[in-house]
């Protein structure tokens, strides 16, 4: 018990920025209230939104893959902190593999049989990632690849990628308001927030409260405004139900094995395994805990894991959210209780269309004042990997030439990319994966100059 206290003390001093270190207890209470913030500040609804959009499913359809992917998100959550990896990491649905999908949605025919071949590529392509884990061969590729200079630079481009999305889609072309409303909604959200957390670091004790509620408490008040704004539509809330049943395997759809869509899904696979990898190497720095091999290579288990419970839910790939290491950051709050707790609200939405659809009703720009926060905070966890790394000539090249492809990947406009070809679409669909690769690539390639 002394050894463990111990242990505790050192990891505390280690972790002084943050308040609840991973393996601490925390209330139920309190885990539930903080696992509620996290999940708010998720936008776990969007991705099947947008699917069920560019398919065009029916009304009844949409919910169905809407339920199915926050239960997926929710068991992907818990199996990938609680069972495999066992850090704070949130999982949710990815928007890499969108273009991917709606491609073998509509090659496979479309209807029920394009949507089995979509579940059943992505059946198969999970269960090469869980062997990719299980043999090993994923952590060799990170350890032969990835160096503090090149694992640095892989989470800045996550936060950097995520700002211009968060800003536009979020902010300045947020549905239901102005563009007038919506700026005021963002900074009244990240104000709060910046304040909430202010107040924690300044006040320790008494304004501890603030900082562990500081993304709930920025996202309600945003709301509130927004209702005062009239922008705050709450009657798909009051439409839904309190409880509904979510698609069952082989009764509500099948799966059907196509080698083209297979290929294409397991292309999908590897990049969203390079992003993720961010995302692991973003939370590790913000915990100050350096990934050890039994971890990465669980943790591609339980990536994978997770998209075969997706798969078999109905659902699209689920993966590491970047943006949850931003919350973590802010808010001092690393316990793994608390993202388990996250995953229980997931399964909680998923089995109730009221709650779900409370979550989907803060406007965008709410969430947008909060969301460009944490990805600045991302982007600063990138610099301090590489703080006591040596930058030369070389060094400048590895992390500058990934930024400015993940500025330009990100602002490509869609008509040029959709006239790439196919493989190519999917690569520069994701410029996390793209940055991270030339990054590798540049660090093997470049001499080192001493």
């Amino acid at each position: 018990m002394e050894t463990q206290i111990n242990k505790q003390s050192n990891d505390k001093n280690n972790t002084h920025h943050l308040t609840v270190l991973p393996d601490e207890k925390v209330p139920f209470g309190q885990s539930a209230l903080l696992g509620l913030q996290h999940v708010m500040a998720m936008d776990v609804y969007v991705v099947p939104f947008l699917i069920a959009m560019l398919i065009g499913l029916q009304s009844e359809q949409s919910t169905a893959l809407i339920q199915s992917t926050f239960i997926a998100a929710g068991i992907a959550t818990i199996v990938q902190t609680h069972f495999c990896m066992k850090l704070p990491i949130a999982q949710g649905p990815s928007y890499v593999p969108l273009g991917a999908i709606v491609g073998i949605y509509a090659a496979s025919g479309s209807g029920e049989l394009g949507w089995s071949s979509v579940l059943g590529a992505s059946l198969i392509g999970a269960i090469l990632v869980i062997i990719l884990g299980y043999t090993g061969v994923f952590n060799k590729i990170v350890k032969t690849f990835i160096p503090p200079v090149v694992g640095g630079t892989i989470i800045f481009v996550v936060g950097l990628s995520l700002m211009p999305v968060g800003l536009s889609s979020n902010i300045y072309n947020g549905a239901s308001a102005t563009i007038k409303q919506n700026i005021y909604l963002a900074l009244i959200s990240a104000t709060v927030l910046i304040i909430c957390v202010m107040l924690g670091s300044v006040f320790r004790k008494k304004g501890r409260v603030f900082r562990i509620t500081s993304v709930i408490l920025a996202l309600i008040v945003g709301s509130i405004s927004a209702n005062f704004m009239g922008v705050l539509d709450l009657s798909p809330v009051s439409q839904a139900k309190w409880f509904s049943m979510p698609q069952l395997p082989f009764a509500d759809f099948g799966f059907s094995f196509n080698l083209s869509a297979i290929i294409t899904m397991v292309i999908i696979y590897i990049v969203l395994m390079a992003e993720t990898t961010g995302t692991w190497f973003a939370v590790s720095n913000v915990i100050d805990k350096p990934l050890t091999d039994k971890q990465i290579n669980r943790g591609v288990i339980g990536e994978g894991i997770g998209c075969f419970i997706a798969s078999l839910l109905g659902s699209t790939p689920v993966t590491g959210y970047s943006t949850n290491a931003g919350v973590i950051s802010i808010t001092g709050i690393a316990s793994r209780r608390v993202f388990i707790a996250a995953g229980a609200w997931f399964i909680l939405f998923g089995f109730s269309g009221k709650l779900a659809a409370l979550i989907s009703a803060i406007p965008s720009a709410v969430i947008g004042g909060v969301f460009v926060i944490v990805c600045g905070i991302i982007a600063i966890s990138g610099l301090q990997v590489m703080k006591n790394e040596k930058i030369g000539e070389k060094e400048m090249y590895v992390i500058a030439v990934p930024m400015i492809l993940t500025l330009a990947l990100t602002l490509l406009p869609d008509d040029f990319l959709y006239s790439l070809p196919t493989t190519v679409q999917y690569l520069f669909g994701s410029p996390v994966a793209t940055a991270a690769i030339v990054a590798i690539l540049l660090n093997k390639v470049l001499p080192s100059v001493k």
